[in-house]
């Protein structure tokens, strides 16, 4: 056992001391220089429990010491033999020891290979060994101390590898085994045993195959192969599995299958050890099945089939079957058409084929009707009407029966032209085009065409609306059907209508008197009427004409919107775009002119619609005067008295229109005379004198007392007029003023006040103010 331990300062040896803890032998112990930290003490039992003990000495003393328990290894196995079964393996058997708790087998060679292989008893394994080799093999015993010291070793060799065999069936009764060389091995041992038999058959031989001959077909059999070496040894196992080819298939049947599809059945009896059949024609088809049965699947029409039929397994295919014929019935025909000759006859037509005894063609409308015709030859007529698909297709029949279905094909006839169209002018520009749809139309195309322009639209509804159309144009409307297979019918008739007429354009707008204005357009259409429209605020006022212009009687003082608007038998054209137009205001309806003073009148006058101011005008060789002003009267002064004058007014509105008004004429009222005095004269009379204006006038003299007024005339051109029996001792007030013509006296003549008074039996007269 060995012992380790650390260095103690001042020591000179250390003492390692063994005593067995349960057992009576001796203790036993070793001596170790100072400079010494580990020693082995020997001769001691094995797989036994020491107490053991190191101490530091200085000479003769003890300087320090440690203890610890320890067990001894187990006592040194024996191989009792060695021997390889595997050629990669040994196994040792040897004797157990006590105390023992596994074992280590160590097996080395010459090329200095080295493993150690951990078992738990007897006989143990090493693997991964090399073939045919010499090994040495030695067991160590292992417990919680350590191991043992090596056994005494044995030598074994291991056996050679096993053949690689390969196997094949090259007929139902043979199987051929071969193999590579296996190096070290002088001869090989096979052994073949028939699945469910006990039959052995076994082969010795320095060769690398062997072929077993006289089998039975589609049968298993198990082959066990071994090498031997030159020392006699028999080397690893190897078993093989290998099934004979099966046996050539018997009462092979092929027919078609029942039914239109066109597939060939063939069917055969099983034999032992088949996974598959198949079945090959000679055109290059076969079919393979597992079952008793299988489908070639699809055929060539018109052709005559050999069929053989081959079993097959794992091992290969078995010889072929006795071939088998079968002719098929008849290729539909590779192509068939429609033609429509003439419209409404259509044929249905098609190729040749071979094997033909006679065809069928069947012809159906999308509405459900079929019809067939039977044939020899390449063609079958029909009627056909516009607006329908048919289908169609041909069979072929020989002895053999009916060909498969052909190919379908269908032909559309062009759609119908429709016979309800309807055109209606829906705006001035814009036809709408209506009718019922037909049959087979996929899309409508509708156009329609004047002089200058082509205009379509295309639709799947049974309506069109076309805008932007000229205005006052004739348009050829046609609506064709179209489908995407035939396109558009182009024999449908066309349909005429005109637009409506263009709208005028007001050129001017003329006011010939207060009360009419003329309105101007311009006029591109054909044979068509104009109306003019003026709306004002309260009434409406029109007029009509086949040229250019109208006149139209307005009111005045009224705003208009004049716009005009074409008509013929085609439609009403759009409005114009309206022109505003204003009146001027209306003339008052009476005017009056009153002399308020001799050199000033006052004019009035009734309000006047759509008048916002006035100009009032007197006008005479003699001058004139005028004013203007927002009211309905106007005082003008500067007037000539004894003057006849023109009366006018200007009558204007808010945007400046103006109207002018005549009225009567005036007369200015004679002019006051001037000089007026007071005479007096005997009998209590008083003669008034004045001064007259020129011109002969009557005129009047009164004096307004407080208690009595005196009046005197005179005739024309007289100055003066007598006034008797006046009062005197009064105060009168005295105007001289002429007579109008109308008779009326001049009320604004200036005043003089006289006083009257009394002097005896007579008047006496002074003058008091004016």
């Amino acid at each position: 056992m060995t012992v380790r331990w650390s260095g103690q300062s001042g020591a000179s040896s250390y003492k390692i001391t063994a005593t067995p803890k349960n057992s009576p032998e001796p203790s036993v112990f070793a001596q170790f220089s100072g400079s010494t930290v580990m020693g082995s003490v020997n001769s001691l039992s094995p797989n036994t429990v020491y107490k053991m003990r190191v101490e530091a000495m200085d000479n003769a003393n003890v300087l320090s010491s440690a203890e610890t328990e320890e067990t001894t290894a187990p006592e040194v196995p024996f191989i009792e033999q060695a021997y390889s079964k595997h050629s990669d393996s040994i196994t040792v058997e040897f004797r157990l020891v006590i105390g023992a708790t596994s074992y280590i087998i160590r097996a080395e060679n010459e090329d200095g290979f080295f493993s150690e292989t951990r078992v738990l008893t007897s006989p143990g394994t090493v693997i991964n060994l090399l073939p045919y080799t010499q090994y040495t093999l030695s067991v160590m015993s292992v417990n919680t101390g350590g191991r043992s010291q090596p056994s005494l070793s044995m030598n074994s060799k291991t056996v050679v590898v096993a053949p690689d065999l390969h196997s094949s069936s090259p007929s139902s009764d043979t199987i051929v085994i071969n193999w590579n060389p296996v190096n070290n091995a002088v001869f090989y041992t096979l052994v073949m045993i028939m699945e469910g038999s006990n039959m052995r058959v076994g082969r010795n031989t320095s060769e690398t195959n062997v072929t077993f001959s006289d089998l039975q077909p589609g049968t298993t059999y198990s082959i066990k192969g071994n090498a031997w070496d030159p020392d006699g040894n028999q080397g690893d196992d190897i078993t093989i599995s290998q099934i004979t080819r099966p046996s050539v298939p018997g009462d092979v049947l092929v027919q078609l299958t029942p039914g239109r599809s066109l597939d060939l059945a063939v069917y055969w009896q099983a034999v032992r050890g088949a996974d598959t059949y198949t079945a090959v024609s000679s055109t290059g088809q076969n079919c393979s099945s597992s079952d008793l049965y299988c489908i070639i699947s699809p055929l060539n029409c018109s052709q005559n089939h050999t069929i053989t039929l081959v079993a097959s397994n794992q091992a290969g295919t078995s010889d072929p079957s006795n071939p088998e014929d079968l002719l098929t019935f008849p290729c539909p025909p590779d192509s068939v058409w429609i033609e429509e000759v003439t419209t409404g006859n259509c044929s249905v037509m098609w190729s040749v084929v071979p094997w033909v005894n006679y065809y069928i063609a069947y012809v159906k409308s999308d509405d459900g009707l079929e019809e067939n015709c039977n044939t020899t030859g390449r063609a079958c007529h029909f009627q056909c009407k516009c607006g329908y698909t048919y289908l169609s297709t041909v069979f072929a029949y020989n002895q053999a029966g009916s060909s498969p279905p052909g190919q379908i094909v269908n032909y559309t006839t062009i759609p119908c032209c429709p016979e309800d169209v309807s055109v209606s002018l829906i705006s001035t520009e814009t036809l709408e085009i209506s009718w019922s749809a037909v049959r087979g139309a996929e899309l409508y195309e509708t156009i329609a065409a004047d002089r200058s322009e082509w205009i379509h639209c295309n639709d799947t509804a049974p309506v069109c609306a076309l805008s932007d159309l000229t205005c006052d144009s004739l348009y050829s409307v046609v609506v064709r059907p179209c489908s995407e297979i035939q396109g558009c019918n182009n024999t449908c008739g066309a349909h005429t209508r005109r637009t409506a007429p263009c709208a005028p354009v007001i050129l001017n707008v003329t006011q010939v008197n207060s009360s009419t204005v003329e309105v101007f357009w311009t006029a591109t259409n054909t044979q068509a009427n104009y109306s003019v429209i003026s709306a004002g605020h309260t009434d409406s006022l029109t007029c009509s004409s086949s040229g250019t212009s109208c006149y139209i009687s307005v009111s005045c003082g009224s705003v208009y919107e004049v716009s005009a608007y074409a008509t013929t038998a085609a439609g009403q054209s759009l409005p114009s775009y309206s022109i505003p137009l204003e009146t001027g205001p209306c003339c008052p309806e009476t005017l009056t002119v009153e002399q308020v003073t001799q050199s000033m009148t006052n004019v009035t006058w009734s309000p006047a619609t759509g008048a916002q101011s006035f100009v009032t005008s007197l006008t005479s060789p003699r001058g004139h005067a005028k004013c203007h002003t927002m009211d309905t009267h106007c005082l003008l002064g500067c007037i000539t008295c004894g003057t006849s004058y023109n009366v006018s007014l200007e009558a204007f509105s808010i945007t400046g229109h103006k109207t002018e008004c005549r009225y009567h004429g005036f007369s200015s009222s004679a002019c006051c005379p001037s000089s007026v005095k007071l005479y007096r004269m005997a009998n209590n009379t008083l003669r008034v004198y004045w001064r007259s204006s020129p011109g002969l006038y009557n005129y009047t003299a009164d004096l307004y007392g407080t208690s009595s007024n005196y009046t005197c005339s005179t005739t024309q051109g007289a100055t003066a007029c007598d006034v008797s029996n006046i009062m005197c001792g009064e105060v009168y007030t005295v105007v001289v003023a002429p007579l109008t013509q109308e008779g009326s006296k001049v009320t604004f003549c200036p005043r003089k006040l006289y006083s009257v008074s009394c002097s005896g039996n007579t008047v006496g007269m002074g003058v008091y103010s004016n």
